[in-house]
């Protein structure tokens, strides 16, 4: 019978189980705080980070379709979100494409204020990996964004824009190199979420 992760006696003979239990942990810290902010304003947190998300990406990005692969959710699911946005003044449409049944959505200056006070809802996150040595925090780092490619490859996490999944993007002997950037990379310049991805076309 195959050992769980979850159990804790497997945990104490396998580090990879402690690992994956942490990162749940993490990932319910992050709930919780994105929930309490939630509850202040009267949103749920999806419609959270529909506005984050929003504030800090391209329009290409922040249509109903790429919304819902963002996030993992249906597309009802976001069409739902945005008819409460749009309900309390947060966001506004842009219906300028050929498509009508395709849109954008952009921020109210509302929706921007609201932003503003919710950002900083993973703060209490931020604040412990400050004292966090330099070198750790770059192998976390490394580990981290390697896990998200590999997760990405097999099918888990249905968007990326990270560099290792970018065509502009190579690596040889020297190490990283971004050809839209002209430049080396050391690992701390790979990015996990730029603008100017631009995906690898199929083999």
């Amino acid at each position: 019978m195959k050992k769980s992760v979850f159990d804790p006696e497997h945990q104490q003979q396998d580090l990879s189980s402690k690992i994956i239990v942490g990162l749940e942990r993490v990932s319910q810290a992050f709930k919780v705080l994105l929930w309490e902010k939630a509850k202040q304003l009267g949103l749920s947190p999806i419609q959270i980070q529909i506005l984050i998300f929003v504030a800090y990406h391209k329009s290409a990005y922040t249509n109903v379709s790429f919304l819902a692969k963002e996030f993992n959710v249906t597309k009802p699911t976001i069409s739902d979100a945005i008819k409460v946005l749009e309900k309390k003044g947060l966001i506004i449409k842009d219906t300028s494409s050929s498509d009508s049944r395709s849109y954008s959505i952009f921020l109210s200056d509302q929706g921007k204020n609201v932003v503003a006070e919710t950002e900083d809802f993973a703060h209490p996150l931020a604040s412990q990996l400050k004292h966090v040595a330099a070198g750790e925090k770059e192998a976390l780092f490394k580990t981290l964004g390697n896990l998200i490619y590999q997760l990405n490859q097999q099918g888990i996490l249905t968007v990326q824009r990270t560099c290792f999944a970018c065509t502009f993007y190579t690596k040889d002997g020297t190490g990283h190199y971004c050809r839209l950037l002209e430049r080396k990379l050391r690992h701390t310049d790979i990015r996990l979420d730029c603008n100017e991805f631009e995906g690898k076309p199929e083999s």
